[in-house]
């Protein structure tokens, strides 16, 4: 089979559909099909399954932790195990108390809600849930000024299922609505190992165990992107090498794909290596060295610096973002005499300095 051209970079609307088909495909099904995060499914079994012997709703559940952990796939697992209706929506989808009160007012009795990013909902909306989730009720405003009327609203009791990236923005009000509150943390190894290979079985792929071992390493803790590098490797091994999976063929996709040994990507190794070329490790500001990678500073505070952050290569300090020496070694880079970085005398006093005189970073 001829390879094909390494500059097929874009991706049609038709290839991105199939992703998501495959993606939805490799989700479990049930809580016992469903590998790692073994307290929050026995904690979440309990509810479900007190919930059924009372043939009641359960509690309202939240859903807090990093994107791909398995957040969205738990919400359908809820609904498969209440055998209830499911209905998806987001926080930012949702700009109007009469977004919220159309979806409300439509939900059958039993079905969950289940609303991602919910900490990115509307304030007015926002104030509507705390009367639904609670009391089963909204209130639908009738005429503007002083003779408006709120005229409350039964609905059938529900089951919300929130998911948010980023607990600590979420309304204490709403954050106490809840009556189970999970924490999704980072998977290990072995885990997204077990994982793999369940997906490449899935995929009907070949995966020996160094080979799930090596993708597993790189993964980031997260199943989302075991599953997409898994994705990658397969389609390498189809091209180059008969659909063999190897050691070192997943070595050579894994590179190809710019994803270096420790799970480093593109941008990663472009956050890094700013910081210690062009600022000498730092300390500097957000926003300056995201426009040094032609990066939005949210997209660098959001995708790359939690993980460089996990992965002991950056800290975040009062007067910015410093290269730690794990990121010099890892990056082949020796420090400049003067570079500061945590352990070191003169970053310490810089700190304590910084923090006492209530120094902040540019952002």
């Amino acid at each position: 089979m001829s390879e094909l051209p390494e500059d097929r970079g874009l991706v049609s609307p038709v290839a991105d559909a199939d992703e998501r088909v495959i993606e939805s495909a490799l989700r479990p099904k049930t809580l016992d099909d469903f590998i790692g995060q073994s307290r929050v499914r026995e904690q979440l079994s309990l509810v479900l399954q007190s919930a059924l012997r009372r043939g009641r709703a359960p509690d309202h559940v939240l859903m807090s932790g990093g994107p791909g952990l398995g957040k969205t796939t738990l919400a359908l697992i809820i609904a498969a195990e209440l055998g209830a209706p499911l209905r998806i929506s987001s926080g930012p989808a949702i700009e109007r108390a009469g977004d919220l009160a159309a979806v409300l007012s439509t939900l059958q009795e039993g079905e969950v809600l289940f609303l991602d990013e919910i900490h990115r909902m509307a304030r007015p909306a926002e104030e509507m849930l705390y009367v639904a989730m609670e009391d089963f009720r909204v209130d639908v405003m009738v005429g503007k000024g002083p003779g408006a009327t709120a005229i409350p609203l039964d609905i059938a009791p529900f089951t919300l299922v929130g998911a948010t990236t980023r607990a600590g923005l979420l309304p204490a009000p709403l954050r106490d609505r809840f009556g189970f509150v999970a924490h999704m943390d980072f998977y290990e190894p072995p885990e997204l190992e077990r994982i793999l290979h369940r997906s490449a079985g899935l995929l009907g792929v070949g995966l020996p165990a160094e080979a799930a071992a090596e993708i597993a390493r790189r993964s980031r803790g997260t199943p989302r992107i075991a599953n997409r590098l898994l994705r990658r490797v397969r389609d390498y091994a189809e091209v180059r090498a008969g659909g063999e999976v190897t050691r070192e063929l997943t070595r050579a996709a894994l590179a190809l794909y710019e994803v270096d040994d420790e799970g480093l990507d593109r941008l990663d190794r472009a956050v890094l290596g700013a910081l210690m070329r062009k600022f000498g490790g730092g300390p500097v500001g957000l926003s300056t060295l995201a426009v040094s990678v032609g990066e939005e500073p949210e997209t660098v505070e959001v995708v790359a610096e939690p993980f460089l952050v996990r992965a002991g290569l950056l800290a975040r300090t009062p007067r910015g973002r410093v290269a730690t020496p794990a990121a010099w070694e890892h990056m082949g880079l020796t420090p400049p005499p003067d570079a500061m970085f945590p352990g070191n005398t003169l970053f310490d006093q810089s700190v304590i300095n910084d923090t006492a005189g209530g120094g902040m970073e540019d952002r």
